[in-house]
């Protein structure tokens, strides 16, 4: 074990955390508006905590078409991507097997502590021992910068 292992009550009490977020997150649907043609979440699982909306995540010529990056949204460890020209997606970082952070390693998501690997651009779980996806970010694309719906 290494001082990074989370302990069984790290996991648990992220859970209760991340559970009672989602729970009382509201997702806002697109409008059909230009400014809103751009917003896509993560379809790996359920919605994390979000910042308010609004805040800047990054710039969006920070992420090229296809990849991802890690980035920090209201404190969490999140992964910022990028689908198409004009889309994002952002998913929470923390691997929902054992709370771990992922990482970007090309096409895919990789947790370093179990293996388990994620789609780069739904955060969808391909290969376990994780059995649901990374909860999402509502996040849109304004301008030029991708900011939190």
């Amino acid at each position: 074990m290494t001082a990074e292992t989370p302990t069984r009550r790290t996991v648990l009490t992220t859970g209760v955390a991340v559970a009672g977020a989602a729970a009382g997150t509201v997702v806002l649907a697109a409008c059909g508006s230009d400014s809103d043609s751009g917003a896509t979440q993560g379809s790996g699982g359920s919605s994390a905590a979000a910042a308010p909306s609004g805040t800047t995540v990054a710039a969006l010529s920070e992420v090229s078409v296809g990849q991802a990056k890690s980035v920090t949204v209201n404190g969490q460890e999140a992964i910022l991507a990028r689908p198409s020209e004009t889309t994002a997606a952002c998913f929470s970082a923390i691997c929902p097997h054992a709370g771990c952070t992922v990482k970007p390693d090309g096409s895919e998501l990789k947790c370093p502590c179990h293996g388990s690997v994620f789609n780069t651009l739904t955060g969808a779980v391909e290969k376990g021992p994780a059995t649901s996806g990374l909860p999402s970010i509502p996040v849109k694309v304004d301008g030029q910068n991708v900011v939190t719906a």
